[in-house]
């Protein structure tokens, strides 16, 4: 493909635009490349965290073009390649298979036929299957499988036309036309299942940027038709990760010591043990700082003796949220980090405060400012048609496509951002009392009944643990609640706002410490982080004053009682009281995709006493008693 300049912000070459994903330019429509596409300056991002969960030697970011310079800079940028190849020209309406030599730099494709050049327009269907694979529907073949008579079916000419006729409407007014045998056909059904295998097409097994030269892959999965657009043509999986600072038997004010260990070349190093490369590493790395290389050769062996030190119980998923809850639970350990600051505080609630507010600060132990924080966020691959079901090969849903589509990815896509949250602590005395109750257990076992069954059952382990336990999905319900309450008070609109959910069961007999809180936080790219709206909120009195608000607005939802009754709702039952009047978020801010929801875990109902229900009905006798009885 010849080198044809377009603007994508470097976040999203990560989501929504990373590999295999479509993105419309000004009328054209292209697919990113993967990342064997990636030019060999591509920046390195430290998060040795998250590398080691993905199990790659490294993350890497796209680079970014300085502004003005776009015109004058060589392609350094991820490739984007077009896609559909099926064009037509919307005056003329011919139609053009186009192909790579015909691109000419900074130039749209236009019909050379018609006066004006008229730019082309990309088809709007696209084939796609369950293992991954997008193609191109074979219009040709399209518009003659329903011809008549010999010459028709045996026409291998692909000179065809895409007219909209105004004798009906919707897809059947629009055809696709053979100019050289006459047959045609409507896109009338072209969106049912199954309507390419009928025609005899197969899966393609290929990418739309896979050169010639890469064999297709061997694919059975059935083809199905799909809008360009749709929702189903891309389902990108992510991961991301809060950067906690170095163990604490490092010295952190040691300034030697930050600075080799901060260096591009220090993960390689880390993990070069044994290897050949461990020597020249070593070199490089000391010569670089400007520091001895058995002073290198120390703090490689400190990092070994912490990692040794971590007990054989701890799972790989868990180490993300391990980590992150020990810091958010004891910030005062944490000092002298550049991306990671943190500062305890509290409600401000005072001894003659009113009974909402004391029932309240009963039930919050721990409340934790982060002016300061850095996230990684990674692209592992991406799924079409279904959504991945996970770990599992044989469950149903989609596959997972790597980023690197010819050979295992030693690296990943990822980008850093900056921002700011605010974390709460529920007190673990009364929350485990809550969850002994019999109500409270029976209820989150139906849930965990549907759970069981769902095609996304992996992916929600990863996060709930191995056991669902009730306090995930009250806290889940709380983070959801508390995103759109802040997003009332706070300046940010709830879609620029994320949540992390610490509320892991662990395996029987871990010594890991129980986890009970959520942090919410929003984070851009901007080395300079945000504006501090989170932090001012997550200060007395604001913080008090918005738990109270959230609770009291949980109570009432426009569905109701349709919603407060509902004993399964959302995709394959995984929500209760929960629906997009009064929970559900943007799928950027949810960690689960809006899966694991209920009100009635949160404020309670006849049944089940929720785990915030004093607090709630404190509040509702304390507006009674506010009114004027005459």
């Amino acid at each position: 493909m010849k080198d044809i300049r377009r603007k994508v912000r470097r976040a999203q070459t990560i989501v929504p635009f990373g590999v295999g994903g479509i993105i419309d330019l000004r009328g054209e429509s292209f697919v990113a490349a993967d990342i064997r596409s990636w030019a060999a300056n591509a920046e390195q991002v430290d998060a040795p965290r998250l590398a080691k969960k993905l199990r790659v030697e490294g993350l890497r970011s796209a680079p970014v073009i300085p502004s003005g310079k776009a015109a004058f800079a060589s392609r350094i940028g991820p490739v984007y390649v077009r896609f559909p190849k099926w064009l037509f020209c919307p005056q003329c309406r011919d139609m053009h298979l186009w192909t790579p030599d015909r691109e000419v730099r900074d130039k749209q494709p236009a019909c050379g036929r018609c006066p004006g050049k008229s730019q082309l327009a990309p088809m709007r269907f696209i084939q796609v299957c369950r293992a991954g694979h997008m193609a191109d529907i074979d219009w040709r073949r399209w518009a003659h499988s329903k011809g008549e008579g010999h010459d028709q079916r045996q026409c291998q000419v692909r000179r065809l036309r895409f007219v909209a006729t105004p004798e009906s409407s919707g897809l059947e007014a629009l055809r696709v036309i053979c100019l050289a045998c006459r047959a045609e056909r409507s896109l009338a059904g072209v969106s049912q299942k199954n309507i390419l295998k009928q025609m005899g097409l197969a899966c393609s097994g290929t990418h739309p940027w896979q050169p010639e030269s890469d064999e297709p892959d061997p694919c059975e999965e059935t083809p199905q038709a799909v809008q360009r657009g749709a929702s189903n043509v891309y389902f990108p999986i992510t991961h991301s990760a809060i950067d906690i600072p170095a163990p604490t038997g490092l010295p952190e004010d040691d300034e030697l010591t930050q600075k080799v260990v901060n260096h591009a070349l220090w993960p390689e190093f880390k993990s070069s043990d044994g290897s050949p490369m461990s020597d020249v590493l070593r070199g490089a790395l000391a010569n670089l700082c400007e520091v001895p290389e058995e002073f290198v050769d120390t703090l490689r062996r400190r990092y070994a003796d912490e990692a040794a030190a971590i007990p054989p119980t701890v799972e790989e998923d868990d180490d993300l949220s391990i980590d992150e809850w020990a810091a958010f639970s004891a910030p005062e350990s944490v000092a002298g980090s550049k991306t990671f600051s943190v500062r305890r505080t509290h409600l401000g609630v005072r001894p003659d405060a009113p009974g909402s507010l004391q029932e309240l600060a009963v039930g919050i132990s721990s409340v934790v400012v982060a002016d300061r924080v850095r996230e990684v966020r990674a692209l592992e691959g991406f799924s079409r048609y279904e959504p991945s079901s996970g770990d599992s090969d044989d469950g149903e849903g989609g596959r997972v496509v790597s980023v690197n589509t010819k050979t295992r990815a030693q690296w990943l896509p990822a980008m850093e951002t900056y921002g700011e949250g605010v974390f709460v602590a529920v007190d673990e005395a009364r929350l485990s009392a809550w969850e002994r109750l019999a109500p409270v257990r029976d209820w989150t076992l139906r849930i965990e009944r549907d759970m069981n069954a769902s095609f996304k059952a992996d992916r929600l382990r990863g996060k709930s643990g191995p056991e669902l336990l009730p306090r995930f999905v009250m806290l889940h319900t709380l983070a959801h609640h508390f995103i759109r309450q802040l997003s009332y008070d706070s300046g940010y609109n709830a879609a620029s706002l994320r949540e992390r959910v610490y509320a892991r069961s662990h395996a029987p007999g871990s010594e890991l410490p129980p986890q009970a809180g959520v942090f919410i936080y929003t984070a851009a790219g901007d080395a300079e982080g945000t504006l501090g709206g989170l932090v001012r909120q997550g200060q007395p009195p604001h913080l008090a004053e918005t738990l109270i608000r959230l609770l009291e607005s949980a109570q009432w939802c426009s569905q109701d009682p349709l919603c407060a009754d509902s004993t399964g709702r959302s995709l394959a039952n995984l929500n209760r009281a929960a629906c997009h009047a009064c929970t559900l978020l943007p799928e950027t801010c949810c960690e689960i995709e809006n899966s694991l929801l209920d009100r009635t875990l949160l404020i309670g109902d006849g049944e089940v006493p929720g785990f915030f229900r004093g607090v709630v009905q404190a509040a509702l006798e304390e507006s009674a008693g506010a009114v004027d009885p005459a």
